[in-house]
Formats: structure tokens, C-alpha cells, sequence
């Protein structure tokens, strides 16, 4: 096996942890001795031993002068767990092949730093296109304190999510909804506007086997929300957060009582969605699917809060001007200002496909 086959293979065990680790990222590790793999592991869930500690730990054959292959640049600070760069220098590990720096302030090139001035030979970089990939929500969220936000919808062939009637089930085929539902196990939360609520009345858990239900956000400015839909009723089985603008004491209290949480964010009379994402953050949520309808979507990328978008394609058309389309708002007035998506990838999910990319930050001044 070549060093990118041995990263390769931390990637791999990294990925077994996605929707468990946040707000820490998804990190593998790999130790080879002689030719041979003498242990591996990865961060389980958030607070409990990372990748490098768990490997280490668990052998028994002496590791002096062994390599280590680790997805992400080693911790040398105290949080939750020890520092990992000791146990690194304990086992007397010889040389370490780190994917991709961590952009923490708390590590920040520390981590390398520390291994090579104790003798350890560091080289950085290995597979770093796809260990920055793999934790992309970590790095967002590390470096600006608000969560990533990812945009889904599905559409017809001339774009639209629903018919003049309002009626959207279905519109693409049940393998592309099961892939949805593992952006619902990637992503810490999941946003809809009051308007989804009120017209599909979702649950918006995740219904994959070893799912990870994501926090459920509603914004609703003027907390219209049915005590009896899904989402207030299960509020005490699944974290539920429902931001607003207008007062309504006796709402907030019936709310309240059975497991919602509130947040007012408020600016004109409505929700003001920048707050709201600050708000999430401070609470470490560092990932945000915004699966609400036209009028959400528009409001997102208007704010310039949104980091990707995943748009899953149905072979139909179904036409109607009054058929509901996937963003709405005022939009654009020339072509130049549209939103760009860049790293486009397709994949086909039976007849439909999904498009998903990053968008375009346009640079300030």
C-alpha cells in the first residue's frame, strides 16, 4: 500500500462518524509499522477520545518509530480529552503524515509544531483536497462562529416544486428522498419556513437505519404554528427551535411548556435570518439544511448565507405559472448579478439526479 491508499483509509473510517461528531469534526487515523496496519481509529462522537487517541489506546505492540496517517493536523490543547500530540510523543510514533491543517486558533500549525521540535518527522498535505472536502462544515464554522448553510430542493424538469395546487408528493422517486435524508444525518439542523409547516405538516426527522435526527428550525414570524402539528408534539423527542419576530405571550408559553424552544430574531417586522444563524452558532449548531419553500430559499441567498446548494431533478414537467417554483423573492435584475455555483458534481439517484455545488461568495467591495 502507497501513503495515499493508508489516507485513504483514515478518510474511510472518519466518515463512519458523520452526523456524530459535531460541532467537532470527522477525523481518521491510520498507524503502520513495518508494512502493516498495527491500528486505526476515529473520532466517535463529539467529547469522547479523537481518532489518533482512539488508535493508540487500544494497541499494545510497541509503535516506536511507527508512521501515523491522520486526516487532520493533531491537537495539542486540553478540551474535553488530553492533548493528542502527547500520546503521540508517548508511543514514540516516528513519523506522521497529516492531510489538512486545523484552522482552530487552539491548534492552528501547533499541533506539527510541537511533534517536530520532539523529533517527529511531519509532512502536511497528503490527500488535502479530500480532507478539507470531508470537513468543510467544521472549517466554516471554526473559522466564522455561524453555522454552514446548505440549500435542498427538488424541482421538475421546468423547475418547479409543487403543482398550481400545492401538491409535491411526489416529485422525484424514492431513491433521491433517501439521499435526502442522509444530508438530514450530515447536516446538525434543518430549517423550514412556518408556510412548509403549515401546508405539509413534516416531521423532518431522519428515517435512514443509524440515522441522527437534526435540530428542526421554523421561522415564523408571527408564531403561527399549530400546537397540534408533528414537529410541537414530538418536541420533546427531537430538539425543535422555532424562531419569530411578533410577541404572543400565551403562544410562547403553550410552546415552551411542551419542549420548543424559542429564539426571536427580529428586523422589520420579520425574521431576521442573519441573527438567527449567529444565535445557532452561539448554540453549536454548525450546519443548517434549509429545506423550507421558494420564499425561504430566496430570502437565504439574498442574505448571502447560504454555502451550498443541492437541487435534485425529476424527469416530468407539470407547467402552470401559478406552480410553485423553488426560489422566490424579488430576484435579480441582470443576469451578471445571479448567483454562481462553482464545483459542480451530478449524481444520478434512478431516473432523477441531483446537481449540487458551492456558491460563489462574492467578495465585499
Amino acid at each position: 500500500m502507497t501513503n495515499q491508499d493508508y489516507m485513504k483509509r483514515a478518510l474511510e473510517l472518519a466518515k463512519k462518524a458523520m452526523g456524530y461528531t459535531s460541532p467537532n469534526p470527522m477525523v481518521g487515523c491510520v498507524v503502520v509499522k513495518d508494512g502493516r496496519i498495527v491500528t486505526e481509529g476515529y473520532h466517535e462522537r463529539c467529547g469522547e477520545y479523537h481518532a489518533e487517541r482512539n488508535a493508540l489506546t487500544k494497541c499494545s505492540e510497541d509503535l516506536t518509530g511507527a508512521t501515523m496517517y491522520v486526516t487532520l493536523e493533531p491537537c495539542c490543547h486540553q478540551g474535553k480529552t488530553p492533548p493528542c500530540t502527547d500520546i503521540i510523543l508517548e508511543r514514540g510514533i516516528g513519523k506522521v503524515y497529516v492531510g489538512s491543517m486545523d484552522p482552530n486558533p487552539k491548534v492552528a500549525g501547533k499541533g506539527v509544531q510541537i511533534l517536530r521540535d520532539h523529533g517527529v518527522e511531519v509532512e502536511t498535505g497528503l490527500l488535502e483536497e479530500e480532507c478539507l472536502s470531508l470537513n468543510e462544515i467544521f472549517f466554516h464554522y471554526i473559522t466564522t462562529k455561524m453555522p454552514y448553510v446548505a440549500m435542498k430542493y427538488a424541482m421538475t424538469l421546468d423547475g418547479k416544486i409543487a403543482s398550481f395546487s400545492g401538491d409535491s408528493k411526489w416529485v422525484t422517486g424514492e431513491k433521491a428522498r433517501e439521499h435526502t435524508h442522509f444530508l438530514r444525518k450530515k447536516y446538525r439542523g434543518i430549517l423550514v419556513g412556518i408556510g412548509t409547516v403549515l401546508a405539509d405538516d413534516p416531521m423532518l426527522n431522519c428515517r435512514i437505519e443509524n440515522g441522527v435526527d437534526p435540530v428542526r428550525i421554523v421561522c415564523d414570524s408571527h408564531l403561527q404554528i399549530p400546537l397540534e402539528c408533528q414537529l410541537v408534539k414530538t418536541a420533546k423527542d427531537i430538539e425543535t427551535i422555532v424562531c419569530y419576530a411578533e410577541e404572543n405571550e400565551e403562544k410562547q408559553k403553550a410552546l415552551m411548556e411542551v419542549g420548543v424552544q424559542l429564539i426571536k430574531a427580529e428586523k422589520d417586522g420579520q425574521v431576521d435570518l442573519e441573527k438567527l444563524m449567529m444565535e445557532l452558532g452561539s448554540m453549536e449548531i454548525d450546519s443548517v439544511l434549509v429545506e423550507g419553500g421558494g420564499a425561504i430559499h430566496g430570502s437565504f441567498l439574498t442574505s448571502g448565507l447560504v454555502q451550498k446548494v443541492y437541487c435534485y431533478i425529476a424527469p416530468k414537467m407539470i407547467g402552470g405559472k401559478d406552480a410553485l417554483s423553488p426560489v422566490l423573492g424579488k430576484g435579480i435584475e441582470k443576469m451578471s448579478d445571479a448567483v454562481e455555483i462553482t464545483d459542480v458534481t451530478v449524481q444520478n439517484f434512478g431516473s432523477d439526479i441531483c446537481v449540487s455545488g458551492h456558491v460563489k461568495q462574492k467578495k465585499e467591495g
